[in-house]
């Protein structure tokens, strides 16, 4: 036998090896779902199945997905690359498990949220911007500062968000 003989058919092995390892991670991860826009995707992970029982009874179940609400819309390549960002870190906090009960949205998420409230309810905001000085500074903040969650609180997740809020959560199904 030939020094080195095994190094070739080894090789081969241990690459076919690493495809199936990876194949079998994409399926058991469901990591396909996650270039969807389908909200189910989200409750991959049980830690956000309060998120979607409070969106399910909400007014922007049939109008707004989580995608629509918490992905810059403006363009596939910002949508995919927050994606890619919020998966990274969400992936991150839930294996190593340093999340809290009550998950908190990012700053960046934050303005992606806000942006997307006023495009999508564009008529109205221009209404209240065309109308600024007349609002009463909230808090020492100018209304052009506020999220529009400090005065809409319950807009789509209910008034609290915790995974003891909804206590038959777990097993969420679409409606």
């Amino acid at each position: 036998m030939k020094k080195g003989s095994l190094l070739i058919p080894s090789s081969i092995f241990i690459f076919i090896l690493a495809l199936l390892m990876f194949g079998y991670l994409v399926n058991a991860s469901k990591a396909l779902s996650y270039l969807s826009k389908d909200p189910l995707a989200c409750i991959n992970c049980h830690v956000m199945n309060t998120q979607y029982a409070t969106w399910q009874h909400s007014s922007h179940r049939k109008s707004a997905s989580c995608v629509e609400c918490h992905l810059p819309t403006e363009s596939m390549v910002d949508k995919y690359l927050a994606k890619a960002r919020d998966g990274w870190n969400h992936s991150v906090a839930f294996t190593l498990d340093s999340y809290e009960q009550n998950i908190q949205i990012s700053e960046d998420g934050a303005n992606r949220v806000q942006a997307n409230c006023i495009s999508c309810h564009s008529k109205l905001t221009e209404v209240i911007i065309s109308n600024r000085d007349r609002y009463h500074e909230f808090n020492g903040t100018p209304v052009n500062d506020r999220k529009c969650w400090e005065c809409h609180r319950e807009i789509p997740h209910g008034k609290v968000r915790s995974l003891s809020t909804t206590p038959n959560n777990l097993g969420v199904r679409e409606l």
